[in-house]
């Protein structure tokens, strides 16, 4: 795994606000650090504009004003609805570009809410977009355990620690941790290669995958070698099998006039 990364500064804060989605006087204000502030954001009055799948689809104008002397990175802010109780019911991303010192940008934020919305929280953290790539490409992509796509693929890691996985038919499957730092910018990469299959595979209708030696397949069965025992499946279990190619060895033929071996 290679990684090619620039340092870079995280901000991490979590903001509260006070008010009610359905109570609350808006526009609502929030700054961050409430202490000093450096950013000031302002969300206009929710708006529902569907409802898909059981959830509705609010969407909020925001402007983020940067109040300090000093540019404010690219960001993304994760911002959480509740419901009444303090449950969350909805989650949308805020994206915002570069912003000189002094300046003011604009964007969107949507979300999809199962419920009605009473609480609004904002998780501010900086993430850091990283390029997923892998030899070959067109590997499926999980980060954490959630479908991610299909590599070449920029994700937005948040700073922590990850896990990332990958699958091809033909190859063998692949998992790696990954760290993103504090100290991390954007533009980095992580290439994985991924290795051929040295085992024929088996995957199961319950997501099981057999990895061994298939030595017998009919209309109702089939037999693998896993580690020197013998399973047996029954069809309706398998959903897929894939062979790989074994290279069979041919014996040198014997040098003319060389004695033939005895039988």
């Amino acid at each position: 795994m290679t990684r090619n990364l620039r340092f870079g500064l995280l901000l991490l804060i979590l903001v509260e606000a006070a008010s009610c989605l359905g109570q609350a006087s808006f526009p609502i204000t929030l700054t961050w650090p409430p202490e000093s502030p450096t950013v000031k954001f302002v969300f206009a009055k929710y708006q529902q504009s569907g409802f898909v799948n059981g959830q509705g689809i609010f969407l909020s104008d925001v402007t983020a004003e940067n109040l300090s002397d000093q540019p404010m990175p690219k960001s993304v802010f994760t911002v959480f609805v509740m419901d009444k109780d303090g449950v969350r019911i909805g989650r949308g991303l805020l994206r915002l570009p570069d912003i000189p010192a002094k300046q003011t940008t604009r964007s969107q934020i949507q979300f999809s809410v199962a419920g009605t919305p009473d609480g609004l929280k904002l998780l501010s953290g900086r993430t850091i977009p990283m390029t997923v790539a892998s030899v070959p490409s067109g590997a499926n992509l999980k980060i954490d355990g959630q479908d991610a796509g299909v590599t070449p693929k920029i994700i937005d890691f948040s700073i922590g620690a990850h896990v990332i996985e990958l699958s091809k038919e033909g190859y063998a499957p692949a998992n790696s941790p990954l760290d993103v730092g504090s100290d991390e910018a954007p533009g980095g990469s992580v290439s994985f290669e991924l290795g051929g299959l040295s085992k024929d595979t088996l995957q199961l209708r319950d997501g099981t995958v057999v990895l061994g030696d298939v030595l017998a397949m009919s209309m109702t069965s089939v037999t693998v070698r896993v580690e020197g025992k013998d399973q047996k499946f029954d069809r309706n279990q398998v959903k897929k099998i894939i062979l790989v190619e074994r290279v069979v060895t041919q014996p040198a033929p014997a040098a003319e006039g060389s004695p033939a071996k005895p039988k």
